[in-house]
C-alpha cells in the first residue's frame, strides 16, 4: 500500500511490457546516432556545396571542374557583382514585398473566415465550409485559373500571385478546428461582459492561438516565396519577376548571366554566380525557421486534434 491508502502496481516483467516501453540498447543507441549522423550530413552537404561554390574563386572552380566543397581563397565578389546589378535585387524586392503583402492578406482573410466557421449557428457556414473542403479536394487546372486571372483583368500584376491562392484550405481547416477547440465558457463570459465578435477574437481567441498562427503564418510565407510557377504564367515583364524565377531561369535552364545584363565588366565565374542566386533565395526562410520552429507541433497538431 502507498502512503495514500492505494495499491501499489507491481512492475511488469519483460514479457508483459511492449517494445517501446524497453530502455535503449547500446546497439540501438549508437545506430540511432549514426542515422541521425548520416541523414544530417546528406542535408547539408549539398547547402555547404552551394555555399562553397558562391565563395570560390575562378581558379578554384576550374581546378575543380565546378563545384568547390572547400574554397582555400573565399571572395565575396559574386555577391557583389548581383547585388550591383538590377536583375537579382530588384527580383528580391519584389519576392520580399509579395511575400509580406500575401501572408498579410492571407492571414487575416484565413483567420477571419475560420472564425466565422467554427462558431456554431451561423447562416451558410455549412454550405461555405463545403466548397472550402471541395477546393481542397479538387484542385482547378492550369487553363481555368489562367482564364479567371485573364478576365479579371489580372496579367502582368503582381495581384495575379496574390488573390488565386490568398486562402488555402488545409490552413483554414487547422485553423478552424483550434478555434473550436478554444472553451465555450470564454465566449459566453466575454459576451456577457458586452464583448462584440472582433473584440472576442482580438482580445481572447487570437492571444491563445499564437503557435497555429505562427505556423500558418509561416506555411503562406514559405508559399509565397518559393512560388515561381504562377510567375511564369501571368508575368510577361521580366521586370517584374520574383527571385524564384530568376533562379529558375538562371540556374535551371542554365541561361548565363552576362556583364552586360548585370552592369559589370569583369565577371566572375557563372557557377559562383549561380549558386550565389541560390544562396540569396535560401537564406530569407533559412532565417525565419529558427524563430517559428518552437511552434511546429504545439500549434500544429493542437489545431489538427480536436479533444
Amino acid at each position: 500500500m502507498s502512503s495514500f491508502g492505494f495499491p501499489l502496481r507491481s512492475p511488469r516483467t519483460r514479457e508483459e511490457r511492449p517494445a517501446w516501453e524497453e530502455p535503449p540498447t547500446k546497439i540501438g543507441s549508437a545506430a540511432k546516432a549514426v542515422v541521425i549522423t548520416v541523414t544530417c550530413a546528406v542535408m547539408i552537404l549539398p547547402f555547404l556545396t552551394v555555399l562553397s561554390t558562391s565563395l570560390a574563386s575562378r581558379e578554384e572552380i576550374t581546378e575543380a571542374g565546378g563545384f568547390v566543397l572547400f574554397p582555400t581563397d573565399p571572395t565575396l565578389e559574386a555577391y557583389r557583382t548581383i547585388l550591383s546589378g538590377g536583375i537579382v535585387s530588384r527580383a528580391v524586392v519584389v519576392s520580399v514585398l509579395i511575400t509580406l503583402v500575401g501572408t498579410a492578406l492571407s492571414l487575416l482573410t484565413t483567420i477571419a473566415l475560420a472564425y466565422g466557421l467554427s462558431k456554431r449557428g451561423v447562416p451558410g457556414s455549412k454550405p461555405i465550409l463545403l466548397m472550402v473542403l471541395f477546393t481542397l479536394l479538387f484542385v482547378p487546372g492550369m487553363v481555368p485559373m489562367y482564364v479567371v486571372v485573364k478576365e479579371l483583368g489580372l496579367l502582368d500584376s503582381y495581384w495575379s500571385l496574390i488573390l488565386p491562392v490568398m486562402i488555402n484550405a488545409f490552413n483554414l481547416v487547422v485553423l478552424r478546428a483550434f478555434f473550436m477547440n478554444i472553451p465555450e465558457e470564454l465566449y459566453q463570459a466575454a459576451r456577457i461582459d458586452g464583448a462584440g465578435d472582433w473584440r472576442i477574437l482580438t482580445r481572447i481567441v487570437l492571444p491563445l492561438s499564437k503557435g497555429v498562427v505562427a505556423v500558418v503564418g509561416l506555411f503562406y510565407a514559405v508559399t509565397y516565396w518559393n512560388a515561381f510557377f504562377n510567375a511564369m504564367l501571368y508575368l510577361n515583364d521580366s521586370g517584374k519577376w520574383p527571385i524564384q524565377l530568376v533562379l529558375r531561369t538562371y540556374v535551371v535552364q542554365g541561361k548565363s548571366i552576362s556583364g552586360d545584363q548585370l552592369g559589370v565588366s569583369h565577371m566572375p565565374p557563372q557557377q559562383s554566380i549561380s549558386m550565389a542566386v541560390v544562396m540569396i533565395a535560401l537564406v530569407p526562410i533559412l532565417l525565419l525557421f529558427p524563430f517559428l520552429q518552437k511552434y511546429f507541433t504545439k500549434g500544429v497538431l493542437t489545431g489538427a486534434i480536436k479533444g
